[in-house]
């Protein structure tokens, strides 16, 4: 893994979310249409890599160069991960941590 590339936030509205972040200092990175009818939001700091987005659930994302390798690795160290799931945004596999936290590899 190289890098925590986005903290995603649990949010109950995520227009007014995007209002309360970009008070703080945020700029919006994306706003797009998302699955299901809903719109991805991801916002940033200014000259920071990480980012943070809006989801009904807590995550998260850590960006990897290769992620069958990562997955390899993982589970030869017995952490259980989810299939990959090829998108046009990337590769994605999701696992859960020893207190059911969401975890999700990124590969662009």
């Amino acid at each position: 893994m190289k890098s925590v590339e986005i903290i995603m936030l649990p949010v109950k509205d995520k227009q007014k979310a995007k209002e309360f972040y970009l008070k703080l200092g945020f700029q919006v990175i994306v706003e797009a249409p998302a699955a299901h009818g809903e719109t991805w939001i991801q916002m940033g700091l200014p000259g920071s890599n990480t980012t943070i987005s809006f989801a009904g659930f807590q995550g998260v994302i850590c960006e990897t160069d290769n992620i069958e390798k990562e997955i390899e690795n993982l589970k030869n160290k017995g952490i259980e991960v989810g299939k990959i799931d090829d998108t046009s945004w990337g590769k994605f596999a999701w696992l859960k941590d020893l207190d059911g936290n969401s975890f999700c590899l990124h590969q662009k």
